[in-house]
């Protein structure tokens, strides 16, 4: 098991080039089980999450080639309809699996796919949605089994108690691509990942409408052909590059930042007062000036709000910003367990209900051993580090490695301080062993 060993206060200079968007990636995979022909999906983050996605798609029968690091070849020529526990356990993404199977093989029996440390994220409106397409919807032994023999296209609503459901709205979509009549998916998620999951359908054949916004209309269609298709640049690795440079001396640009999917973040950016200029061609300049930010509120939200997924990342920055700050979980009320590592290493932050109430001072942070309790905390805790003093070491960083790929390479290749070392080369008195 890897750790990174971090030394604060280093100023960041140059330019870093985000990858794929993991969080598209996934269901674009999927995506490819519609088809008997050939996918190449490029831009593809080389991520724990996806080489997981990949085995569970081989399982089903399907073949999976990689020619290069960064583009996947799959052919779902003869695919089973059972996907099993001990791979879907690992990810739980591997439910967006669902869709897929049912508009394709018209049944699928796919396993639950667990509990997950930032809160409760149920599927049941992805099987709400199913039952509303006419399909025989059961739960039994820890699997969801799908009869869809008479599916056919209907009205399904996706509003959930949190908003819209990312990953319900693929699977419903991907269901009803190849369901007869047409279905209409109101409240469905419009994230720029949705989006691209649309753009690589319609290249495949499919017909849909609204792309982009909260009502999506299928009309199902006979078969869908193989396409090759570029993922888009991840959104929430280009927006924690951002913050970072805002809470540092810097003076970097990222490469594949599209304003467009990080309206929320810039908004909230420009209201600290942070120093930024978008530039042609998906890139943005940031140039951090530590301390003079000024103290903001933020609420997460489904898109266009503010990204859940940054979340932890801001904290850290309103962190080492004087003044008051009260950050509002919306879409994971629960996703907090960032804060006590975060307060180990100095922050002044108090939780109330939902909300991380955050008193920040300027350099108020000092190195200490931490550890990731997810993916999105793992960036912010690392960020906390390159702006803390003296030397941080975060565990666990195999949370990190499912979401931000060569990340401790591309800061490096800034200026941080980062090295990512064996759990066996930390002092035993930082680790906890005795």
């Amino acid at each position: 098991m890897d750790v990174f060993r971090i030394n604060g206060g280093r100023p960041l200079r140059g330019e870093v080039t985000v990858s794929g968007a993991k969080n598209a990636c996934l269901p674009i995979f999927a995506a490819t089980l519609l088809t008997g022909e050939t996918c190449v999906i490029e831009n593809v983050p080389d991520l724990s999450d996806l080489r997981f996605m990949a085995e569970i798609i081989e399982n089903l029968g399907a073949e999976v080639e990689r020619p290069d690091k960064n583009t996947w070849r799959i052919t779902a020529k003869n695919i089973t309809h059972r996907a099993p526990y001990d791979l879907v356990r690992r990810m739980r993404a591997s439910v967006c699996l669902l869709g897929p199977l049912v508009a394709r093989l018209k049944k699928a029996e796919v396993s639950l796919p667990g509990g997950c440390v930032i809160g409760p994220r149920p599927i049941d409106l992805h099987l709400k949605g199913l039952a509303k397409l006419n399909c025989e919807v059961d739960v039994r032994a820890g699997y969801v089994h799908i009869d869809a023999k008479r599916a056919r296209g209907g009205h399904v609503f996706l509003g959930g108690r949190h908003g819209s459901t990312v990953t319900g709205t693929a699977n419903i979509l991907m269901a009803a691509v190849l369901t007869p009549g047409v279905t209409r998916i109101e409240s469905a998620a419009c994230e720029p990942e949705v989006v691209d999951l649309c753009k690589m359908l319609l290249s495949m054949g499919a017909k849909i409408e609204g792309v982009g916004s909260h009502c999506l209309t299928i009309e199902g269609v006979d078969k869908l052909n193989g396409t090759t298709y570029r993922v888009i640049d991840d959104r929430i690795e280009a927006g924690t590059y951002l913050i970072a440079a805002a809470m540092l001396d810097a003076d970097i640009t990222v490469n594949g930042a599209h304003p467009e999917d990080l309206s929320a973040l810039l908004d909230k950016l420009e209201e600290a007062g942070a120093d930024f200029s978008i530039e042609l061609g998906g890139r943005i300049r940031m140039r951090g000036t530590p301390g003079t930010l000024n103290p903001v509120d933020v609420i997460t939200l489904p898109h266009p709000g503010f990204p859940t997924d940054l979340q932890a990342q801001m904290c850290t920055l309103m962190s080492v910003t004087p003044g008051l700050s009260i950050i509002t979980e919306r879409v994971y009320p629960n996703r907090f367990m960032h804060v006590p590592e975060l307060q180990r290493m100095g922050a002044d932050i108090a939780i109330e209900g939902a909300s991380a109430i955050v008193k920040g001072r300027r350099n108020p942070l000092s190195g200490a051993p931490v550890m990731a309790s997810d993916l999105r905390a793992s960036a912010a805790l690392i960020l906390a580090a390159m702006a803390a003093h003296g030397e941080t070491w975060v565990q666990r960083i195999y949370h990190l490695d499912r979401g931000y790929e060569n990340f401790d390479e591309k800061l490096r290749g800034l200026g941080a301080d980062v090295e990512r070392l064996n759990q066996d080369q930390m002092p035993k008195d930082l680790s906890g062993e005795s």
